[in-house]
């Protein structure tokens, strides 16, 4: 069989970082580069063509879901034309809605990548830059004049994390509600988003 071609060698990367990405945020950094590389259509053994090391595909994994959240945001942005409050509102009630509950794969990274970050100190060092830069850009699409959206960003990431892992229970619909109307004063007034939610 011959070489691989230098842009499709790229374009097989990519395909990795964003499989990566996605598998990561939805069953953890866990999950091994044997399935990593199968869910991407690729071999196992063209992972070490691509990467030095697993921990390193991790570090790309979690910039290129921020990148993505930080494009996907953008857009948001122009849909309200730039209303401030009324995109903050929508931010907070697609990211408490019951579709993002379900589809963490596509989902926000600050509470996809929190807990295996939390467990692996070492891929914390590595990763650190990235997510915290994620944290502080989410936390200040979310400040209202003296907040710094810490506060609520902690609401909604706790909500989502804690309504994940009791799906499947009437409580996990009601965490979602009361943190929408703790962040918004009312519920959610828009039907449930179909799509990704960051």
């Amino acid at each position: 069989m011959g070489r691989v071609s230098q842009a499709q060698a790229q374009e097989n990367r990519q395909r990795v970082v964003a499989t990566a990405s996605r598998m990561f945020r939805e069953k953890g950094t866990a999950v091994s580069v044997a399935d990593l590389m199968k869910a991407a259509g690729l071999t196992h053994g063209g992972f070490y063509k691509q990467f030095a090391s697993k921990e390193d595909l991790v570090d790309e994994a979690i910039a290129h879901a921020f990148a993505e959240q930080a494009a996907h945001s953008a857009v948001a942005l122009e849909e309200h034309d730039a209303e401030r409050e009324a995109a903050r509102r929508t931010l907070i009630e697609d990211y408490l809605s019951v579709w993002h509950r379900d589809h963490a794969g596509e989902g926000c990274p600050v509470s996809g990548f929190a807990a295996d970050l939390g467990r692996e100190p070492d891929q914390v060092a590595r990763a650190r830059h990235a997510y915290i830069n994620g944290v502080r850009n989410r936390a200040a699409r979310l400040a209202t004049g003296d907040n710094d959206g810490m506060a609520q960003l902690c609401t909604m990431v706790g909500a989502l994390v804690l309504a994940r892992a009791t799906r499947g229970n009437p409580i996990s619909e009601e965490l979602l509600q009361a943190a929408r109307t703790a962040l918004t004063g009312s519920g959610t007034g828009r039907p449930e988003p179909q799509q990704r939610t960051d």
